[in-house]
């Protein structure tokens, strides 16, 4: 299946895409949340879904806002540097274990939400990234049996302020966690609907130019790998978010560094994930 939200702020709803129709479920569900994901709702909904298909409403996603696809996640925990070529082109040394950071969740926002500029800010940047959700209580899983965890992919936007990321003293998430830096879908994607989640294709343009483009073949650490190691440390609940991770091609690795500016436009996709845009605008 493929999950998504729409609606504005506050009261977004949940629905399924099937057949290419955008299909309203919230007579079936409540939203897509922690208790959702707990109780089996993948599950439940396939079943609702067979037997009330044809009465769900039809969702014109060209008039409506995209939602982020899972509602008020606990978690959205992060890896750096878990592309080689990333890590060589930000001069940083290949990780013998995952750099492990979070992202506040007030940075969560729809796909194609406007990115603000956070104020004072000078070096606001991108990253594409695959990112899973967990689907059930997660602690002391072994690699083995990491992927019964999985519930689905989406698309994230890893934006970062890199003054206030590595310039400002202290750990990564100050850099990561303003307002709309986490845009995430437009779908959650379950993982019986990819093939190979270690084969996919990511970009991202900024401007219509082509920034970064590679493939999660590329991961230093895979998401087996990820799901064991982080459970080793905290308890991963249904609904977390884990971010895998972005490819050579961010700001900071050009030279000079280019960062973004309002006016700007990026577009980013992952093969079977769907893709976002963000219009950059300043903070006011």
């Amino acid at each position: 299946m493929k999950l998504f939200r729409f609606g504005n702020i506050g009261s977004e709803k949940p629905g399924v895409l099937i057949e290419d129709k955008h299909l309203d479920v919230s007579s079936l569900i409540t939203d897509y949340n922690e208790d959702f994901f707990e109780t089996g709702g993948l599950d439940l909904l396939q079943k609702q879904i067979e037997k009330h298909e044809s009465s769900l409403p039809i969702v014109d996603i060209a008039t409506v806002r995209l939602a982020e696809v899972v509602k008020r996640p606990s978690k959205l925990i992060c890896i750096g540097l878990n592309y080689r070529d990333h890590a060589i082109e930000t001069n940083a040394p290949i990780p013998a274990e995952p750099i492990v950071f979070f992202k506040a969740t007030t940075a969560i926002c729809g796909p194609n939400d406007d990115l603000i500029i956070p104020k004072n800010s000078e070096k606001t940047d991108w990253e594409v990234e695959l990112a899973v959700v967990v689907g059930k209580k997660a602690s002391y899983v072994s690699e083995e049996e990491a992927m019964d965890y999985v519930a689905g992919y989406v698309l994230h936007n890893d934006y970062s302020e890199r003054a206030f990321q590595l310039e400002r003293g202290g750990q990564w998430v100050k850099g990561k966690s303003c307002d709309t830096f986490a845009p995430l879908g437009p779908y959650l994607v379950t993982k019986d609907e990819i093939a190979d989640v270690h084969n996919l294709k990511l970009w991202l343009k900024v401007n219509g130019t082509q920034m970064q483009e590679s493939t999660t073949a590329q991961l230093i650490f895979n998401v087996p790998h990820l799901i064991h190691y982080l459970s080793q440390f905290m308890t991963l609940l249904p609904g977390d978010i884990i971010s895998t991770g972005t490819p050579h091609g961010v700001g900071l690795g050009f030279k000079p560094p280019i960062y973004l500016k309002a006016g700007d436009v990026v577009e980013l996709g992952i093969d079977g994930l769907g893709a976002s845009k963000q219009h950059v605008k300043a903070f006011q």
